[in-house]
């Protein structure tokens, strides 16, 4: 624990000759003291400051910090493979990008990563044994062990001359068999993974008359008659049994179309193949000439005998038999060709009845579930598991309308792609049940009523139950609330914005003008108070809607306010950073602004056909009935402006308790009363500061031409013209609702912008949208500024040399607009710098709104009492202190004004401004005030329950320790901590040269606070508070992609979240605690099972049905029978759980460490064995027990004469 003794830090502060609230945008003044880039100023920096003998105590150290990965929600993406264990009940699902998600029971959830991202090809299960083994594109064999909560690779097995194309593990075998490219098949032992002698050559397997290679291998099994004869399925329509004991071929079938895949009966006399004209072809080995049956399912019957027109291909089919009705062939593909819209479907066939289930993405696998894991018993399924590219649905096979299983699986957060999060830890816990309770009552209808299928695993909530919930905003308007209690994901309530406005009919005539023309009610920031339950959404379509929570049905309408945010200047002199004027010390720069609603506003077209006034969305004008949940309440609407269209907002922020939204963009400020549903403020950014601007800006120079259009026109500029008009004002790309422009302190030399210049840079054809399409705050690409080519050429020779990456060329993408599919696609390349000398050169002219914060504080220097006021951030790194007079009472507060005025306190910081926070007087997190909750319409409330109950976090009675507050500010560049109310800059922490902050968040954690910031470099990094000491900086997450940024947020308890691809949320944890906790919180894979008896056949199928129960594949499989494998075929690697993965590491903490973890894995697994050994040994001893004492009964009365 350490203490800081503020007699020491505030000892030099005198009133001389202020600098702006802690020496300007460099951050401290000449005499300070730096320790591990924290600067402590010396220097005055503001009114004088009453010193005392205050110490803070920080809790915080680096060794309570740690970061891990926790758990992975949602769908996996570009799923390729699925595997099911039919004993342990776990479902395995490999992907794309060499990833592997195994799932169980609701709370097993498991994800692993194969280091080299190959595609996983096939995943096969060692049934009951808790081992998986993957099949890569990189023609690797791994062996992962899942007796453990994080599996790991135990062997592994590289094919160095052949490609892996299909792999087949029979039931209670050791010995896998492996299909290649070449048409080989190869042969594995899974406990050494060492690659046995034994290999039928694909020469070997067909005539010697057959003058043509049969291709690759595309399926392997053995017969469930006979375990010693392997079915060889060969691409080109070639079926080979295989006779393992001779080594010779026993049967052969040949067709004419490609095959894709074979399914038994399960009494092993026949086979089914699918093929490639979407025929389905039935073969029995007594008669392998020729099929004795071909189906075309979909195929259309033709006259005269002939052959029916071939479908698509069937890829897989399944043939399984229920002994109490008729068999089950269940198939995908298959349709007939003329039908090319209809979607993929799922084919069922039983008995007379074809039942096709069309699906809404394409199928990429399917299993059928059955009662045995024996393949020569009667299957009985009963479930089929359906893996899509986007979706993952199991069939109830045992009724006739074949319903779904609901999925407790969090599987469709990408229900539209995600365009927002935001995380809320240690909530009400009233919140969850009521949310829960609200969304059943809207979910759907019509799913089976048996039980989900998927049952494996054990899971507990372990030692962390707090409530948390996790809010995505969507593509389509819609918002999700999710439970995120205890490392799991469960769908709590859905909220779609977009049915508060009117859907356009084709050929109406235009009363809004569109800034998107695809996705315009995506979500672009939230903000939501869950003490109040308010919660607020901005829009792509410059739009905020505010929202009430009631338990009541309501119908009335939805008030609609309409704002004009215009931005007049253009040129902007950037003084020196040390010659920035002072700034008065009253609250009476500027006069106050009455309340002026701007909804009455007419929306007009001008005659000469320049748009104004007019929103880019309509808001429903008749009642709209509202169910229970979250029901609008007010919208407010920015409108086009002389011209030119509304643009994005960029920060946003609600108070329940003062009854305000506030919100910003690239033009100004806008704050509403939502009690009284007016326009408190509405002004352009410059008129924030009055005459304590520090910039020297000139009026905006009057249009030299306007371009006279009617409605909006599309984007069909060159690419230069087109980045120059993303890149005219800092908001033209938002990272989660901040300004992502390279914006940072002042040069350090005044520079005036021509107005040359800065027509080129800021001029747009008027009538065009400031963007492409629905960015939202997650804007998919990052473009550069650049007013030359020359400066382009540069600017993309510095950033990769600053960051290796390689910068989008513009030129090739810029014709039309995207979806946010086609968006999702564009991520990979991240171009963003924003180090000083990048800063440098992309100076803008606009200065966006980029954060801001309620709160009760000192609002200008020498206050003696806190009074409300709203902190506001800019791109430019000021902070400005907007005072709000609010009436005395409750009775007013219906009624009279709310006056809203700049108070002319103005501090700076280095960068866009992220995020605000204010502590008390002992270094506690002072909370922002609230009102608490209560049902507006509730009609059985007395008039007492419906009054607005506010809650304020005051500080101490105490005078001594009540006279002044610590205000934190983190912007893009740095972080500054400010003495309350004299403006005395405290510390200053610079964060990066060289990159940038995309996240900032003050944090608890352990009972205390800090602040967390995430760097587009990739690297996490955490500030003690107040001192902002570095306690953690990791370089955890390389950014690649605007997907990560747009999405990552911190919250309380040392927890953060970010969408690691289009369909997945990734929980991580900074916390030490919760890194040791963590393994009581996962849920275990494997649970020890009793693998079910095989029926009794009886005797006479027993002796006549051929089963090879006694095939033993180590006689002809092993090193003695088959001898070794070429060396030159096959590398084998141990893996990093295996010991031999420890040899190479160094010592140390990391190498003792591999070592623990290795000798757990061995305990475990020699328990194991030492359990099974020790069960053997008792039934051995049983037996022995048995046999002598029935010898004892044979011999007791016989003489000794008689033996």
């Amino acid at each position: 624990m350490k203490k800081f003794n503020f007699r020491k830090v505030l000892d030099g502060l005198t009133a001389s000759s202020p600098v702006i609230g802690g020496g300007g945008a460099g951050g401290s003044s000449g005499g300070g003291i730096s320790s591990g880039g924290t600067s402590y100023p010396g220097g005055a920096t503001g009114a004088a400051v009453t010193i005392r003998d205050l110490e803070i105590q920080e809790s915080l150290a680096s060794e309570h910090f740690q970061i891990c990965k926790t758990v992975r929600h949602g769908f996996p993406y570009q799923p390729t493979a699925l595997a099911f264990d039919p004993v342990q009940k776990i479902l395995a699902i490999g992907t794309h990008t060499g990833a592997i998600r195994i799932l169980g029971r609701p709370g097993v959830d498991c994800y692993c990563q194969h280091d080299s991202g190959a595609t996983v090809l096939q995943l096969q299960f060692l049934i009951n044994e808790g081992a998986l083994v993957s099949a890569c594109a990189d023609d690797t064999l791994h062996l992962w062990n899942l007796r453990q909560k994080h599996p790991a690779i135990l062997h592994s097995l590289k094919f160095t001359r052949e490609r892996i194309t299909h792999c087949h593990l029979p039931f209670q075998s050791k010995w896998l068999y492996v299909g290649t490219e070449r048409g080989n098949t190869h042969i594995v032992n899974v406990e050494s993974f060492i690659l046995s002698g034994y290999v039928i050559m694909w020469n070997k397997a067909i005539e010697l008359s057959t003058k043509t290679h049969p291709g690759p291998v595309v399926h392997l099994s053995d017969s469930p008659r006979d375990e010693g004869r392997l079915l060889i399925g060969f691409e080109s329509g070639t079926v080979v049994l295989w006779d393992l004991r001779s080594k010779r071929v026993e049967q052969r079938c040949y067709y004419d179309e490609a095959i894709h895949s074979i399914s038994w009966h399960h009494e092993g006399r026949t086979f089914m193949c699918s093929h490639s004209d979407g025929s389905l072809t039935l073969w029995n080995l007594k008669a392998p000439s020729k099929p004795f049956q071909i189906i075309y399912p979909h195929g259309k019957c033709l006259r005269d005998g002939k052959k029916p027109e071939s479908c698509k291909p069937i890829l897989k089919v399944e043939y399984k038999t229920s002994r109490n009705s008729e068999p089950f062939i269940i198939f995908s593909g298959g349709l007939s060709y003329d039908k090319a819209c209809r979607r993929p479907s799922l084919t069922i066939m039983h008995g007379k009845s074809i039942t096709v289930l069309e699906m809404d993405y394409p199928i990429v696998d399917f299993l059928t579930l059955c009662e045995t894991p024996y393949p020569n018993e009667f299957q009985d399924p009963f479930a089929v598991v359906a893996l899509l590219e986007k979706d993952l649905i199991v069939i109830d096979l045992t009724q006739s309308n074949f319903p779904i299983f609901e999925n407790p699986y969090p599987m469709d957060v990408h229900e539209s792609p995600v365009t927002c999060t935001a995380y809320y830890a240690d909530c009400p816990p009233d919140l969850i049940p009521v949310l829960y309770s609200i969304g059943a009552k809207h979910k759907k209808q019509g799913y089976s009523n048996k039980e989900w299928p998927v049952t494996g695993g054990t899971w507990n909530l372990g030692t962390q139950t707090y409530p948390e919930i996790i809010i995505t905003g969507h593509a389509d308007g819609s918002i999700k609330f999710w439970d995120a209690s205890a490392i799991t994901l469960q769908m709590l309530y859905k909220l779609k914005t977009s049915k508060v406005f009117e859907k356009q009919k084709v050929g109406d005539g235009k009363q809004i003008a569109e800034i998107v023309e695809e996705d315009p009610f995506a979500i672009q920031m939230m903000c939501w108070c869950p003490e109040s339950r308010i919660f607020c959404v901005a829009g792509v379509s410059a739009h905020v809607i505010l929202y009430r929570f009631s338990k009541h049905e309501v119908t009335t309408e939805i008030l609609s306010l309409e704002v004009r945010l215009q931005y007049d200047v253009e040129d902007i002199i950037t003084p020196e950073p040390d010659s920035i004027p002072p700034f008065p010390e009253t609250s009476s720069q500027g006069p106050s602004l009455k309340n002026q609603s701007l909804s009455g506003s007419t929306n007009t077209v001008a005659t000469e056909g320049v748009k104004d006034n007019i929103p880019c969305l309509k808001v429903k004008s008749r009642p709209v009935r509202m169910p229970p949940g979250y029901q609008a309440e007010l919208t407010v609407m920015l409108v086009w402006v002389d011209g030119d269209p509304p643009q994005q907002i960029t920060s946003l922020s609600v108070c329940s308790a003062y009854g305000l939204l506030a919100f910003g963009n690239c033009n100004g400020l806008a704050v509403i009363d939502f009690i009284q549903k007016t326009v408190l403020l509405s002004m352009g950014t410059i008129d924030l500061y009055g005459s304590s601007d520090p910039y020297q800006r000139q009026p905006r120079s009057p249009r030299k031409s306007r371009q006279i259009t009617a409605g909006l026109t599309e984007l069909a500029d060159s690419p230069v013209s087109l980045e120059l008009e993303r890149c005219k004002s800092p908001t033209s790309d938002h990272v989660n609702g901040h300004c992502t422009s390279p914006t940072s302190q002042p040069c350090s030399s005044g520079k005036r912008l021509s107005s040359a210049d800065a027509t080129k840079v800021n001029r747009r054809a008027p009538g065009r949208p400031p963007f492409r399409k629905a960015q939202s705050a997650a804007c998919m690409e990052i473009s550069l500024p650049v007013t030359t080519e020359v400066g382009y050429a540069s600017r993309r020779a510095m950033l990769q040399q600053l960051h290796g990456v390689s910068i989008f060329s513009h030129d090739d993408h810029h014709s039309s607009g995207f979806t946010w599919i086609e968006k999702e696609s564009r991520e990979n390349s991240f171009s963003r710098s924003r180090s000083s000398s990048v800063s440098s050169i992309d100076k803008e002219s606009k200065e966006a709104i980029t954060a801001l914060y309620f709160m009760e504080t000192y609002v200008c220097k020498n206050d003696t009492t806190i009074s409300p006021c709203l902190w506001v951030g800019t791109s430019l790194g000021m902070v400005l202190f907007i005072t709000l007079n609010l009436p005395s009472t409750e009775e007013q507060r219906q009624t009279e004004p709310v006056m809203v005025s700049p108070s002319g306190t103005v501090l700076v910081l280095k960068g866009a401004v992220l995020t605000f926070s204010c502590l008390d007087c002992m270094g506690g997190l002072i909370r922002q005030p609230y009102e608490v909750w209560r049902d507006m319409n509730n009609v059985d409330d007395n008039e007492k329950s419906r009054k607005r109950k506010l809650v304020t976090f005051s500080p101490s009675s105490s005078q001594e320790m009540a006279d002044h507050q610590f205000a934190v500010i983190c912007s893009e560049k740095q972080a500054k901590v400010f003495s309350l109310p004299s403006q005395a800059c405290l510390y200053v922490h610079n964060i990066t040269e060289t990159s940038f902050v995309l996240r900032a968040d003050v944090v608890t954690l352990s009972n205390s606070i800090c602040l967390a910031c995430f760097c587009a470099n990739g690297h996490i990094m955490t500030l003690s508070l107040p001192s902002l000491r570095p306690m953690l900086d990791v370089n955890y997450l390389p950014l690649t992609d605007m997907r990560i940024a747009r999405t990552f947020c911190f919250t309380n308890g040392g927890q953060a979240l970010y969408l690691c691809s289009p369909t997945e949320i990734q929980r991580i944890t900074y916390s030490q605690e919760m890194c040791d906790n963590l393994q009581d919180m996962l849920g275990d894979l494997f649970t020890p099972v009793e693998t079910p008896e095989i029926q009794n056949r009886g005797f006479l199928k027993g002796l006549f049905g051929g089963s090879g129960q006694g095939f033993d594949r180590e006689e002809l499989f092993g090193e003695a029978a088959a001898g070794k494998a070429s060396k030159s075929l096959a590398q084998h690697i141990p893996g990093p759980a295996g010991i031999e993965g420890v040899k190479g590491a160094a010592g140390g903490v990391v190498g003792e460490l591999a070592r623990a973890r290795i000798a757990l894995d061995e305990r475990g697994q020699r328990l194991g064995e030492l359990e099974e050994k020790t069960a053997g040994m008792m039934a051995s001893a049983e037996a022995f027990s048995k046999h002598a004492h029935e010898l004892m009964l044979k011999y007791k009365d016989k003489k000794w004469y008689q033996f």
